[in-house]
C-alpha cells in the first residue's frame, strides 16, 4: 500500500472516518464475482454472458461466474442484482427489454432502473430486421407502408409477446410510420417464425440469426434494418430510415450495471476490464457469431442511453396504450 495512503487511512481512522470502502476500493477484487443474468440457460443473453465472463476474469484477475436467475421477463433476475451487496462482487447483466420496456409498462416493479443501479459499460449491440412474407406484394417499406394505410388493421406482424423488444419496435414503427398494423402475440420468437413462413402473419421484428438464412434461401423477404446505418450481414438491405421512416432507429442492446451505491473506484474498475474484454480480437469474433457488434464506452454515456431509451418508449407505450400488470 502506498505511503500517502496509509497516511490517509491512519488521519481518518483518528478522525473518525469510515474506511472501508477505501480498502474495497484499493484491493479488488480479492474473490470471485457473480454476474446474474436474469434468464435461462442456453439463450441469446447467456450465451452473451459467457462469451464475457472468460475475457472479463483475464482482464480483472478474478473469476467471473455466471449465475442465472430467470423468470418474470426479467424481473427475478433484476430485482436479486439491485439489492446485492454494492460492492462490486455481484454485476448485472441488464438489457433493453428489463432497463427500458419492463420499467415503462410496468407500475409495480420492485426496482427501478435510473434509481437502483450504476451503469458500467454497454457491452453489445445489434439492429432488427424487418421481414415480411413473399405473399405479401409490398417491396419495400415505403410500399409496405402504403399498403397498410390503403388497408388499416388488415395486415398484421407477429411479436415474441407483449412487452418484448419485437413488439415494441412494431410499435415504435407504427407509430413513426403511420400505420395501422395489428400486433399479434406469440410465446417466443420461434412460434411467430413459423407462422410468418405459414403466411399466418405477414411481417416481424427480427433479429438477424433468426432469419437471414430464410431471407437467403427466399423464404422471406427483407424490407430493411432497424440500424442507423446499413450492416454487413445484410449489405444490399436498406435501413428502415432511409426506405421511406426518416429518424427511425432501434438497436437491440446489452450492459453490465451494479446495485447503485457501488464506489465510483470499483465502477471505473469494471469498466477498464470490460472494455479491454470488448476489444479482444476473440471477443469481437465470439460476438460476431451471434449477430452482435461489440460495444464498451464510459459509464456515463451508458447511463444516458439508458435514460433516453426510457424517455424513447414511455411515449411509444403512452401512444399505444401498452401496460403490463
Amino acid at each position: 500500500m502506498k505511503k500517502s495512503l496509509l497516511a490517509f487511512i491512519v488521519l481518518a481512522v483518528v478522525a473518525g472516518v469510515a474506511v472501508g470502502p477505501l480498502f474495497a476500493a484499493e484491493e479488488y477484487p480479492t474473490r470471485p464475482i457473480r454476474m446474474i443474468v436474469p434468464f435461462p440457460p442456453g439463450g441469446g443473453n447467456d450465451l452473451l454472458a459467457r462469451s464475457i465472463s472468460q475475457p472479463l476474469s483475464q482482464a480483472i484477475g478474478q473469476q467471473v461466474v455466471v449465475d442465472n436467475r430467470g423468470g418474470a421477463g426479467g424481473q427475478i433476475g433484476a430485482t436479486l442484482a439491485a439489492a446485492a451487496a454494492p460492492d462490486g462482487y455481484t454485476i448485472f447483466l441488464g438489457s433493453i427489454g428489463n432497463l427500458t420496456f419492463l420499467p415503462v409498462l410496468q407500475s409495480k416493479l420492485q426496482y427501478e432502473p435510473v434509481r437502483d443501479f450504476a451503469p458500467v459499460t454497454l457491452l453489445a449491440t445489434s439492429p432488427f430486421i424487418l421481414v415480411v412474407n413473399p405473399a405479401v406484394p409490398a417491396k419495400s417499406v415505403k410500399e409496405l407502408i402504403a399498403l397498410a394505410k390503403a388497408q388499416p388493421g388488415k395486415l398484421n406482424y407477429g411479436s415474441a409477446g407483449p412487452g418484448s423488444s419485437l413488439h415494441m419496435t412494431g410499435e415504435l414503427f407504427k407509430l413513426d410510420a403511420g400505420a395501422d398494423i395489428t400486433h399479434i402475440p406469440y410465446k417466443g420468437t420461434a412460434p411467430a417464425l413459423v407462422d410468418l413462413l405459414a403466411g399466418q402473419v405477414q411481417m416481424l421484428f427480427s433479429t438477424m440469426p433468426s432469419v437471414v438464412p430464410h431471407v437467403k434461401s427466399g423464404k422471406l423477404r427483407a424490407l430493411g434494418v432497424s440500424s442507423a446505418k446499413r450492416t454487413a450481414v445484410v449489405p444490399d438491405v436498406p435501413t428502415i430510415a432511409e426506405a421511406g421512416v426518416p429518424g427511425f432507429e432501434v438497436l437491440n442492446w446489452q450492459g453490465i450495471v451494479v446495485p447503485k451505491k457501488t464506489p465510483e473506484a470499483i465502477v471505473q474498475r469494471l469498466n477498464s476490464a470490460l472494455r479491454e474484454a470488448l476489444k479482444s480480437p476473440e471477443t469481437i469474433a465470439a460476438l460476431a457469431k451471434q449477430g452482435l457488434d461489440a460495444a464498451g464506452g464510459t459509464p456515463g454515456e451508458f447511463g444516458a442511453l439508458i435514460k433516453s431509451e426510457i424517455e424513447k418508449y414511455a411515449k411509444v407505450a403512452k401512444a399505444a396504450n401498452l401496460r403490463l400488470e
